[in-house]
């Protein structure tokens, strides 16, 4: 049965990963016309609604879904979310889906440097080994110091920070509340944020567009809940090691539909930051089993 709904597991972070690379292609496109913060305002309303019909179905309902005792780091996670989402959106404009999936793929190593002061764990030295070598990796990627360097590669390095403080702080509250609790007010008061901020950027938008618009909301939506249907069928640990096929598949959605390129030094740079990633996952789960340091 173990088997099973790990197979099971895998085979839905593999789905999740590619159904988020459409997202983010459909995100592309979208920016490449409209305002980063309307799009992600539209996409935010139908994220709403899903998690509020998720948590009606639940036992308790609404008010146990909302029920949370770190309200104000709630509020904080979520909007720190919905601003990463805008900048994850403007690199994939600026730099192509390619470039900005290979540097956001360091976040893994980001989680792992952070985890010390945001949740007060122990990172030992082979932990700290492989944080470095991830950033060696990005540096291949950024190429900084030469002439072809392009300051735009710092904004989805901004995008990795800001998710993978997003990641430990959703670590941190599940301490005390519940993931539907989590889950909820991401997605409300992700809702509310988006609204603020999106609202005065308002443009009209053709229908063709809207079509892809409902589009980029359906498969948000589907994301998340295929996430969801494999952290329940399997353990983080033995799964998040796929999520890296995300990189993959967006690389291929670039390269197939907008004409990105693959430099030498961005394949480079991003195997050595998969690797690093993949090692620090497997130490994590290593060290769960037999205990020790990191």
């Amino acid at each position: 049965m173990r088997e099973q709904n790990l197979r099971r597991g895998i085979l839905l972070m593999v789905a999740t990963t590619f159904v988020f690379s459409v997202q983010d292609g459909i995100s592309r496109h979208l920016a490449g016309t409209y305002n980063v913060w309307m799009i992600t305002m539209v996409r935010y309303w139908f994220f709403a609604v899903f998690v509020i019909a998720l948590a009606a179905r639940r036992p308790g309902g609404l008010r146990a879904a909302a029920r949370s005792e770190v309200p104000l780091l709630q509020i904080f996670r979520s909007v720190l979310l919905v601003a990463e989402v805008w900048v994850m959106v403007l690199a994939f404009v600026a730099l192509g889906l390619v470039e900005a999936h290979a540097v956001f793929a360091c976040y893994p190593l980001l989680v792992a440097a952070l985890s010390g002061p945001v949740l007060g764990e122990t990172v030992g030295w082979r932990r700290w080994g492989a944080i470095a070598i991830g950033f060696v990796g990005v540096m291949v990627i950024l190429e900084p110091g030469i002439g072809v360097f392009n300051p735009a590669a710092i904004i989805p390095l901004c995008s990795a920070l800001m998710f993978a403080l997003y990641s430990l702080l959703t670590r941190y509250v599940g301490r005390r509340d519940s993931a539907a609790t989590s889950f909820f007010w991401t997605g409300t008061w992700g809702a509310v944020v988006a609204t603020l901020g999106g609202f005065w950027a308002w443009q009209p938008m053709s229908l063709g567009d809207w079509g892809w618009m409902g589009l980029l909301c359906l498969f948000a939506c589907l994301a998340h809940y295929l996430l969801i249907a494999a952290y329940e069928a399997a353990e983080a640990s033995a799964i998040q090691p796929f999520a890296y096929l995300q990189l993959v598949f967006a690389s291929m959605f670039g390269m197939a539909i907008f004409g990105d390129t693959l430099r030498p030094n961005v394949a480079l740079g991003a195997a050595i930051v998969v690797c690093a990633g993949l090692f620090t996952l497997w130490r994590e789960r290593r060290r769960k089993i037999v205990g020790g340091s990191a």
